[in-house]
């Protein structure tokens, strides 16, 4: 019984070179999803080091009024003589900071609770069910409006408001996954040894519904750059002149977009590229760690 179980946890493991094999397979059949999956990674890098990169300060005021994107200017100025193309640059920092620490905080209860509930059943599942329903009866945006006007427009705040808006969505994914795990032979063999329903959800389970939790991940952090945006276009955000964020950068073009249409373009596709590439990598990544799917396409 112990020798199938410690099978069942190394089989997983791959050498690097069938990793390596693997990844340039998937690209090869997917392109489009490689390409998200690189945009990703530009945002990414863009907000770590959003600073180095820009060519000027955000809060600059000495360049042309309402400029036309220009080779010195790739997306035009704005309203306040601030270069735009640099504005977004510094943008994706709050944008993505806020999208992947809410992630953090809906993949840390979500996992906890999905589990739990998959696989103790009874009275535990039906209470976190009913927490779920409740969650999915609000209005995303709504109810982080409420969150955030009561206890404040911290980073923190917002971040755990959209994580827990984020939760149910986590839950329902690894609920499902457990469900189709617990039943399976080396979960029972693990039972039969005497281990704990904790050491059994932690080291057999867990491990197993983690691909699900990173395709959920991905695909959710599109929503949550959305919510972050709606929250800065309402003025609840965390942005500031010298933080700004893409939301904020919308709201301040409202009276002007339609003499200088870049001011609304820019943030607006800076919003549309980076839920884009995150969903359709999203995709992608499901189909790859899915034996299922990895084929078939």
């Amino acid at each position: 019984m112990a020798l199938t179980v410690d099978v069942e946890i190394a089989e997983p493991l791959l050498p690097a070179s069938s990793w390596r094999r693997a990844v340039l397979t998937s690209i090869r059949k997917k392109p489009v999803g490689a390409f998200a999956g690189l945009a990703c990674g530009v945002l990414i890098f863009l907000a770590i080091f959003g600073p180095n990169v820009a060519p000027y300060s955000p809060n600059r005021i000495d360049f042309p009024y309402l400029e036309a994107p220009s080779f010195s200017h790739p997306l035009g100025t704005d309203n306040l003589f601030r270069d735009q193309f640099s504005r977004v640059i510094y943008g994706a920092r709050n944008s993505l900071g806020i999208g992947f620490s809410s992630i953090a905080v809906s993949i840390v209860l979500g996992v906890a609770l999905g589990i739990t509930g998959g696989y103790l059943g009874g009275v535990c599942d039906s209470l976190i069910n009913g927490f779920v329903n409740v969650l999915f009866s609000y209005p995303s945006l709504v109810l982080v409006i409420f969150l955030v006007t009561v206890f404040g427009r911290e980073f923190a705040t917002i971040s755990i408001a959209i994580g827990l808006i984020l939760t149910p969505y986590t839950i329902r994914v690894v609920r499902s996954a457990t469900l189709a795990v617990r039943s399976l032979q080396y979960v029972e063999a693990a039972l039969s040894m005497g281990c704990s329903p904790l050491r059994i959800m932690y080291r057999h389970i867990l491990p197993n519904v983690m691909p699900y939790v990173i395709v959920v991940a991905s695909v959710n952090i599109g929503l949550a750059i959305l919510i972050e945006a709606g929250l800065s276009f309402l003025g609840l955000g965390v942005s500031s002149d010298l933080n700004p964020s893409w939301g904020r950068m919308l709201q301040e073009s409202r009276n002007v977009w339609q003499q200088a249409w870049w001011t609304s373009v820019a943030p607006g596709l800076a919003i549309s590229v980076a839920v884009t590439a995150f969903n359709v990598f999203g995709d992608a990544l499901r189909d790859w760690l899915d034996p299922r799917l990895r084929g078939s396409r």
